[in-house]
Parts: structure tokens; sequence; C-alpha cells
């Protein structure tokens, strides 16, 4: 999962809380990515703190995007 944290009505620490909230069978271990704008050190904690593995700011090149996204699941213990 890559979720924006900016998200209109809900934003991505909410969606996150839920998902990490569902059974595992359901969804709720999937490994999940926070690409945001909000680049600052209490962001990226308060991603982590949420449920996702990583915090990554915006922008960033597709290759850079792809290289993270195979070491988050790569890091997954499923």
């Amino acid at each position: 999962l890559i979720s924006d944290i900016g998200m209109p009505g809900e934003d991505g620490y909410v969606l996150i809380r839920k998902i990490r909230n569902l059974k595992p069978d359901l969804g709720g271990r999937v490994p999940a990515i926070a690409l945001t704008a909000y680049g600052d050190s209490d962001s990226c904690v308060r991603a982590l703190e949420s449920g996702f593995q990583t915090h990554i700011s915006k922008p960033i090149a597709p290759d850079e995007l792809v290289e993270i996204v195979a070491n988050v699941v790569a890091s997954c213990h499923w």
C-alpha cells in the first residue's frame, strides 16, 4: 500500500489505523508506505507510529520509489 497522508476527509493516518485493525488475513498486515509532502521529522514519526513501515517525501523519482517498495516488501515477515 502506498498512501498519501494529506487526503480530503480522512487522512492517511486514519486510513492506516483502520487497516491495522483488520485481521491479518483481511489485509491488516499489508506493507504500507506513507508518501507525503510533509517531510519533517514529526510527520515521519507520526507515520511510523500510525502503522506505516516507512515515510517518504514527494517528489520522488520513480526508480527510487520502486527501490523503496521492493525493500519494504522484502523486509516483511509474512
